[in-house]
């Protein structure tokens, strides 16, 4: 389901307004281009795949490497298709901060006014599991920050999401595709890119992590006296210098009302568990905590990690981005995709063909090392 990360340096700043009315209008043509040759399917599984996407942002003139690449690729993708759902069969929902929790809303908007096929609720969801999974069930430091939802009219779907680590100053993005969804909590990961794995990873969604799931399902069914009793004697106890999860980072008054809600709702399984509301990080630590240490039920603690990864870049690397051939690149793509549009194919089919005699390149640059800056 989950189709990769990758981890890049946190940097400050934007996009300068010169910048990016390019990378509006660019992003719009690439991906245009990609919805008339192969539909807008294709451009969710790009868009899913974190080295494509590093590339997209490279193409498009931002920093080969920083953290807001992902902010930004996302803003011109949203601004640069708004208006033209109906024509790149596409919606974007979401962004940065606050933006990103109006996804749902803007889903059910999207749905009204009768540009989405489908009913908004599975995708809905979709956006909301994505988010709980790599905040509460995938804790490896990074809190999400920015969370933009990509979709068909038809209803398949793609999640692009970054998360930030204060304390490494480094930004973690994650991926999914809804293609090959089997489960929102069984190894979800298909791909981890990462320039400094987390050092205090806790993976509930590992299938390792299967018997833990279970028992922290069973234990949110118990009354909340006795759970908190469990965790009152752990503290008790001297935890292993590496051990991933710690007890002073819990405080079990603060968890009460949360233990109270979850043993009234009795969850079915450990997806419905992670999916309530008030269900975060520290009350999926806690009971996996408990699993462990009493029922002897170990959630997996490796991190899936392992980093992957034009027109220049905004800060001058490679080079500085040259406007000019920017500018030119735009037009031959809106030619293209015009031309196309009229049955006139010659202009893509070139862009195919070189496309098709650099890709054994690419492809062997990135199967024989890792890109670590």
């Amino acid at each position: 389901m989950k189709t990769g990360t990758a981890t890049l340096p946190l940097h400050g700043g934007k996009a300068p307004a010169w910048l990016f009315s390019r990378m509006r209008l660019m992003a719009r043509e690439i991906t245009l281009a990609i919805v008339s040759d192969r539909g807008p399917e294709e451009v969710l599984r790009r868009l899913s795949d974190p080295v494509w996407f590093q590339a997209f942002g490279a193409v498009l003139g931002f920093d080969w490497h920083s953290s807001g690449v992902t902010t930004t690729v996302c803003g011109a993708l949203k601004d640069g298709l708004r208006g033209l759902e109906q024509e790149s069969g596409l919606i974007v929902a979401g962004g940065k901060g606050a933006v990103s929790r109006k996804t749902p809303a803007e889903i059910e908007s999207a749905s009204a006014s009768g540009v989405l096929m489908v009913e908004p609720q599975a995708l809905v969801y979709a956006s909301k599991m994505a988010a709980k999974v790599d905040s509460a069930g995938l804790q490896d430091g990074y809190q999400i920050y920015h969370h933009t939802f990509f979709a068909t009219r038809k209803g398949d779907w793609a999640v692009v999401q970054q998360g930030m680590n204060d304390q490494n100053r480094r930004a973690r993005r994650y991926h999914w595709l809804s293609d090959t969804v089997a489960s929102y909590v069984v190894e979800p990961h298909n791909a981890i890119a990462s320039q400094a794995p987390g050092t205090a990873v806790l993976n509930l969604v590992a299938k390792k992590s299967l018997p833990a799931q279970e028992v922290v399902t069973q234990l949110s069914h118990e009354p909340p006296d006795r759970t908190l009793g469990r965790l009152e004697r752990l503290k008790q106890l001297v935890m292993p210098a590496h051990h991933a999860v710690e007890l002073r980072d819990i405080h079990p008054d603060n968890l009460k009302k949360t233990f109270l809600s979850t043993y009234e709702r009795q969850a079915e399984n450990f997806e419905v568990l992670l999916g309530l509301p008030g269900v975060g990080a520290k009350t999926i630590r806690a009971l996996t905590l408990i699993a462990e240490l009493v029922y002897d039920t170990p959630a997996s603690r490796s991190d899936p990690a392992l980093f992957s990864y034009a027109h220049g870049g905004k800060d001058g690397y490679p080079y500085p981005v040259d406007r000019e051939m920017y500018d030119r690149n735009i037009d031959v793509l809106r030619k293209a995709v015009g031309e196309a549009e009229l049955g006139r194919t010659e202009r893509l089919d070139a862009l195919r063909r070189l496309a098709r005699a650099t890709q054994p390149a690419v492809g062997q640059a990135y199967s024989t090392r890792s890109i670590t800056k």
